[in-house]
């Protein structure tokens, strides 16, 4: 009898303990692409190579590890069209773009890099670039896979496109985290479990 109801109860308790770390989430390591409406950063519906800015405009590329667009990081900082092209003044058929290029943290870093800092660039080019384009003219090199998707701005990263990894959504906070292993919290129930385990064997051992 006394077998029975721990085995019931480690059961019981193992798909908690297992529940009880960070959700396990599918992530991918990749630029994205925003535009500026006004101070808010906007998620691109196209790709920068599609997109033709008209001169005025914002636009943004960030590189981090998101599950989705509803998940990716924003390019940081609020510098406008008027503070990033102050220092190049308008030209007779061409436009400026300005563009903010955000490298990321190290934690979304691939292994063995670390993001260069963070930069604006005003790109003054043909009236009908497109930001592939405008974004070629102020970071070189930028790196291309054969689907087209771009995977690197000015040499960042040095490999890798848009793999896949995985990552860990903290309850608490609701953002994802690079999984680097198993959780402490889950390691920590699971040592739990074999200690209760050898306390009811030996309390059945003993009973008989």
């Amino acid at each position: 009898m006394i077998r029975r109801a721990t085995v019931l109860f480690l059961a019981a308790l193992l798909p908690l303990l297992a529940g009880a770390g960070p959700a396990q989430a599918a992530g991918y390591r990749y630029w994205s692409f925003w535009e500026q409406d006004g101070t808010a950063w906007t998620y691109a519906t196209q790709g920068p190579s599609l997109v033709r800015p008209a001169d005025g405009d914002v636009q943004g590329f960030r590189f981090s590890v998101s599950e989705d667009s509803a998940d990716a990081a924003r390019p940081r900082g609020t510098a406008g069209f008027a503070a990033i092209c102050a220092k190049t003044p308008a030209q007779e058929g061409k436009k400026r773009v300005a563009l903010v290029i955000d490298f990321g943290t190290p934690a979304d870093a691939p292994p063995g890099e670390t993001p260069p800092a963070a930069r604006t660039a005003c790109a003054q080019v043909a009236p009908d670039a497109t930001t592939s384009e405008a974004l070629a003219s102020v970071a070189k090199p930028l790196r291309y896979d054969a689907n087209a998707l771009l995977c690197a701005i000015a040499g960042y990263p040095r490999k890798g496109c848009g793999e896949q990894i995985s990552t860990q959504k903290n309850p608490a906070t609701g953002k994802g985290e690079t999984d680097t292993g198993p959780s402490l919290g889950l390691a920590a129930g699971i040592a739990v479990v074999v200690l209760l385990a050898g306390a009811a064997t030996w309390q059945i051992r003993r009973r008989a």
